[in-house]
């Protein structure tokens, strides 16, 4: 389990968020972190609040300390470093329980100051950035949220493309069942893709494409596509019943029924490619994981 239950010394009628602070110098935004989250307890495993006087001479915090599974970084440099993430990893814990994540690798390769500078989807594989300081995970984010940088994805969708495309439609909450299920048209935020063909499967009608997200929309390669007749293939969400989405988010739909329904058992997503500015040196990156390939020509 990546959460660890830690024990340390206390000092009695000490403010909770004080010893936090200033004995154990965690940091006024990480000691906040811990007591909102209630992650900070007492003797008896009750939870502190952040004005609470400490009655017990140990505390206990449930920390995030990460473990590995043999995923090492595809290259790193001195400030942030890139993993090729493969598919059906989530970046993040969801909750406690969540036994494994890209996070962990983080943590154990970096230690607890490394963090993510954006998230993919958890089906969708391929690159993800890690600033390892959190000065350089600031400068990284920021990057992002101001879109200073180029990326594009490799995917393999339904049907044949015969030709580059732009794909200029506003995505918003589809506001149905599925709360996380986005839709295309003439309202919501500007979103924009450009699609170019790479190769068309005729024996299987699939075509491997590259799409520019030209925006940085929630699901917007897969919402484009999907909104101009051609879905990714193992789409569990888009262009699939409510019912199936939902027990797919739900975690209870079955292995060979997803596989049946959508095509495939994972989602033929990839993040291919990085380039953008760091401290005035230009950065072209390139994934080396070549499964969407393999499972496009074999």
């Amino acid at each position: 389990m990546p959460f660890i239950l830690k024990k340390y010394d206390a000092i009695i009628g000490k403010k909770i968020q004080q010893f936090l602070l200033h004995d154990l110098k965690l940091g006024p935004k990480l000691s906040q972190k811990y007591i909102g989250r209630g992650r900070v307890f007492d003797e008896d495993f009750a939870p502190f609040k952040s004005s609470d006087i400490i009655k017990t001479n140990c505390i206990y915090i449930a920390q995030f300390e990460g473990h590995t599974r043999g995923l090492n970084p595809l290259i790193e440099f001195e400030d942030f470093a890139l993993f090729d993430k493969p598919t059906n990893l989530m970046v993040h814990p969801i909750s406690k329980k969540t036994p494994y994540s890209l996070l962990d690798e983080i943590r154990y390769h970096f230690g607890e100051d490394a963090n993510l500078a954006h998230r993919i989807d958890a089906e969708t594989s391929g690159l993800v950035i890690v600033g390892k300081t959190k000065k350089s995970e600031i400068e990284l984010k920021e990057m992002f949220l101001e879109k200073k940088y180029k990326k594009s994805y490799l995917a393999i969708v339904q049907g044949k493309i015969e030709k580059s495309l732009t794909i200029d439609l506003k995505l918003q909450k589809e506001g149905k069942a599925i709360g996380v299920r986005m839709q295309a048209g003439e309202k919501g935020k500007e979103s924009c893709t450009i699609v170019n063909p790479i190769s068309y499967n005729e024996k299987k009608d699939l075509t491997l494409i590259e799409a520019i997200p030209l925006t940085g929309r929630q699901h917007q390669i897969r919402v484009h596509l999907y909104a101009i007749g051609h879905k990714i293939l193992g789409d569990p969400i888009y262009g699939i019943e409510d019912e199936i989405a939902e027990s797919y988010l739900n975690k209870t739909l079955a292995d060979e029924k997803r596989e049946e329904i959508t095509g495939s058992y994972r989602l033929w997503l990839h993040a291919q490619y990085l380039e953008f500015n760091y401290k005035n040196i230009i950065y072209k990156l390139y994934s080396k994981n070549n499964e969407i390939k393999r499972a496009f020509y074999m």
